[in-house]
């Protein structure tokens, strides 16, 4: 048995896999201690197997669990009192930053803060060349006269980046070996050990970032495991990683940086399997929809989005953290979006969130400010009586009470009225937010299928993949849970990397194959180690390269991991050519190329396929009942309400329909019809 648990802003999703079988089950997120909501899931599954907490979880083989708390910490400030220390001579290296502006012209906005305030910068006389040589020994007495104030400031963590150190590292590890004797207890992150590339600006922030979360993490993982201990649970607790796969959560509280994203890196991992299995491959739109945000990313040849410029906050304006990361943009639009009227008149949606406390005013816990969940209870999209399987009854009078007063009466709207536009004011944003990762890019959204994910996914996913016009909609079995699940289906994984200048005209062969051998030896004591008992294992070499005379590098994919002959560079020369041909529409093919940061990736696939599947509900009929239900275009209308889990496979159900399971309310519009596909989705298509 494998546990898979997501903490969101509003709920923790939690997914049972017990052989070929799935169950869901959803918890309150409990923001003051959020391993007490993944307790509270993990009760529920207990009560619901008919156990005691501590014989289920003696079951289970496998704890993987994704949470947004890094990412919030950051967003909060909320980390560390973090210092940095920097080579001297370069303190001004998280100020300066790397410019770029979203609005060239726009001087109202003040340029950002750094990550660390100067007062805690601190420049440690030392000095390394380019190529590796010593320039300025480095002064260790400078360095514990440094440690010394720290302390004095009562500093949290530190993080050191110093120049070259990625070329000759024994400066910041003596350095690190000082901070250790003289700092005992404060976490210390090494820049060229937690990411050996090019660039102080990104090394630096991601260094910095990293040690602010590390007692933070530390704590929190230590609770988690701890807990989990004390729960009865003897398994594997792995976390995921704002890369896509899982890693050991003592890895992570290491390096906790590889936290940040991890919640929604899963959903495009789900996205393509359930794309392959129900819409044969099609390019998927995966679109997860919390109680916060609207996630959503491209998956196109069945290849996950990726992004070099992982940034937390908007762009040039927050802080990159400089690795690689799953690429998902997030809105302010989800099932506990505030809607409000502005100053002038105008109806607006989020980014304001109820969240789970204290949540929309139908749940009846203090919410006073209406929800997009509160006006689909208004509309009829959501029995109030069936909500989290019946297991939370939602107040309707309150919802439409509260709609009333703080918008349809300001708009002058019938509360009906108010509820679908700001149905279709949420539609519109979460529309906009799939332009810009599929028109923006040249990409027709009706070569695409949109899959919809997240507790809220089902209530509008019909009218935004009819908006833009896609192939159809999907709502898997789990899509409710769609990152948990996404989470089974990750392999162990790990990235390493390191720099070694060469250029195309005067390739390195010997000091690049070395560089090679040591990055697949460190993959492979990886897989013998956290990947050991894999049922596959797969590692991809690439290398960051350019044109020269360019500034920026790009990613080009190698065939082996040696390059041992003329033949084989001109095979990476060619690669490097189609690959920039591929992002820029052009080449250069005379121009000398410059090789920069060597990488491998190693994967350790632990199961087959995808996950199990829900159990079918025994019936004899699909339709429960029926139910009015509101729609703009129609006004009030008469829809069949069926079980998502007695529905057999190929049945189709004509719109206007409501389609409910204990997780979720999938709205099928007029003019629509839903069918259950044999691998247990809801394949949604339009007449």
């Amino acid at each position: 048995m494998r546990l898979a648990c997501d903490t969101g802003g509003t709920f923790t999703d939690l997914v049972v896999e017990d052989g070929n079988e799935i169950r869901l089950f959803k918890a309150s997120t409990t923001p003051d201690d959020p391993v007490r909501g993944v307790l509270n899931a993990l009760a529920l599954a207990a009560e619901h197997y008919g156990e005691e907490q501590r014989s289920f979880l003696g079951k289970a083989e496998m704890f993987i669990h994704g949470t947004t708390r890094a990412i919030n910490a950051i967003l909060t400030g909320n980390t560390a009192r973090t210092a940095f220390l920097t080579t001297e001579g370069h303190p001004d290296m998280l100020v300066i930053r790397e410019g770029g502006r979203i609005e060239p012209f726009n001087f109202t906005v003040p340029y950002p803060e750094p990550y660390v305030p100067r007062r805690l910068t601190f420049e440690v006389p030392e000095r390394i060349e380019a190529n590796g040589t010593v320039r300025k020994p480095l002064d260790e007495a400078a360095v514990i006269a440094i440690a010394e104030k720290l302390k004095a400031l009562k500093v949290e963590a530190v993080g050191v980046c110093l120049l070259w150190s990625i070329v000759n590292g024994e400066h910041e590890k003596r350095v690190g070996d000082l901070l250790a004797k003289h700092l005992p207890g404060v976490p210390v992150t090494l820049s060229h050990e937690l990411n050996p590339t090019l660039r102080e600006y990104r090394r630096a922030s991601a260094t910095v970032i990293d040690a602010s979360l590390k007692p933070l993490m530390f704590q929190y993982l230590d609770s988690l495991t701890n807990r989990l201990r004390e729960a009865g649970f003897t398994g594997r607790t792995l976390m995921v990683t704002s890369g896509g796969g899982i890693m050991d959560a003592e890895a992570v509280a290491r390096a906790p940086i590889h936290s940040i994203n991890s919640g929604p890196a899963m959903a495009p991992v789900a996205g393509r399997y359930y794309s392959d299995r129900d819409f044969d491959g099609l390019a998927a739109i995966v679109a997860d929809t919390g109680g916060t945000t609207y996630d959503v990313s491209l998956v196109r040849d069945g290849r996950i989005p990726w992004t070099r410029e992982t940034w937390i906050g908007q762009r040039f304006r927050g802080h990159m953290t400089g690795f690689p990361s799953v690429d998902v943009k997030s809105i302010g639009a989800g099932g506990g979006s505030i809607a409000w009227v502005d100053d002038g008149g105008l109806l607006r949606v989020g980014p304001q969130s109820a969240g789970s406390t204290p949540g929309p005013v139908s749940y009846g816990k203090g919410g006073a400010e209406p929800t997009v969940t509160d006006c689909s209870l208004i509309l009829g999209y959501i029995d109030p009586d069936f909500f989290l399987g019946g297991t939370m009854v939602l107040d309707r009078a309150a919802a439409a009470t509260a709609l009333k007063t703080k918008v349809a009466d300001k708009l002058g709207l019938s509360v009906e009225e108010a509820a679908a536009a700001v149905f279709t004011l949420a539609t519109e944003k979460m529309v906009g937010a799939i332009d810009e990762i599929t028109v923006n890019q040249g990409i027709d959204p009706a070569t695409a299928v949109l899959i919809g994910g997240g507790g809220a996914a089902g209530l509008n996913a019909v009218a935004v993949g009819r908006r833009l016009g896609c192939a159809g909609v999907l709502i898997p079995e789990a899509g409710s849970v769609l990152s948990a699940a996404g989470a089974l289906m990750s392999d162990v994984s790990s990235d390493y990397a390191q720099m070694l200048f060469t250029t195309s005209r005067r390739f390195a062969f010997d000091e690049v194959n070395g560089v090679l051998a040591g990055l697949e030896e460190r993959c492979r004591v990886f897989a013998q180690g956290p990947g050991a008992g894999a049922l596959k294992v797969t590692v991809e070499f690439s290398v960051e390269a350019r044109y020269a005379h360019q500034i920026w590098e790009i990613e080009v994919p190698m065939a082996s991991g040696r390059l041992d002959s003329p033949a084989d560079l001109e095979a990476l020369k060619q690669a490097f050519h189609d690959t920039h041909q591929s992002i820029f529409e052009i080449n250069d093919p005379g121009s000398d190329i410059e090789f920069v940061t060597w990488r491998a990736k190693v994967q350790c696939q632990l199961r087959e396929g995808g996950t199990g599947q829900l159990p079918m509900l025994k019936a004899d009929s699909v339709a429960l009942e029926r139910r009015n239900i509101y729609f703009s275009q129609t006004g009030w209308v008469d829809a069949e309400v069926v079980r998502f889990e007695s529905m057999p496979s190929g049945a189709p159900v004509a719109g206007p329909a409501i389609i409910e399971s204990s997780f979720t309310t999938v709205v099928v519009d007029p003019d629509t019809s839903a069918v259950r596909t044999q691998g247990g989705g809801l394949r949604i298509t339009f007449q």
